[in-house]
């Protein structure tokens, strides 16, 4: 008996034709279908620009505003502090911002300007530095929020004080 040889090749031809038009059709519904939602990225990140030889000096600047929050023993708020100033509460604190800042918004105004650096107790509670975080960044005029300094910087803690 003689063994003839298989007729079948040993290449197999795949044809990719639907491969391709399946993920082409996955691809189409996928950027049909998608939201941009628009908080989703919008990080409000602001890098600071280098200054160049011949920068302009703004004369509408105002001075960092250093505000101090004192703690109690048991953590809570014993005084508040801006420019070595006391201030009696959060509210007052606010209206001390507003005064410094104005009312002016927008990318140019001194409001966007202006930078905070807070120096709290190491044992205060958080409670107290997010109130004062809220005074000094925003209000809440006719139900729209207005917002006030946005540049807030801690200096290091230090314990045992």
């Amino acid at each position: 008996m003689a063994h003839k040889k298989s007729q079948l090749s040993d290449k197999i031809d795949i044809n990719m034709t639907p491969m391709i038009d399946v993920v082409f059709q996955l691809m189409s519904f996928f950027m049909c279908t998608l939201k941009i939602v628009a908080p989703e990225g919008d990080f409000d990140i602001r890098m600071p620009l280098g200054k160049s030889a011949s920068a302009v000096v703004d004369d509408q600047q105002v001075p960092p505003i250093r505000v101090k929050l004192s703690a109690g023993p048991d953590g809570s708020l014993a005084g508040i502090a801006m420019n070595g100033n006391p201030i009696a509460d959060f509210n007052e604190l606010q209206r001390k911002v507003v005064s410094l800042v104005g009312k002016g918004r927008g990318p140019d105004s001194l409001a966007d300007k202006t930078e905070v650096e807070m120096d709290c107790d190491y044992g205060l509670k958080y409670a107290n530095v997010v109130r004062a975080i809220t005074a000094i960044s925003g209000t809440v005029q006719d139900g729209q929020i207005v917002e006030l300094i946005k540049k807030i910087k801690f200096t290091p803690p230090k314990a045992g004080k």
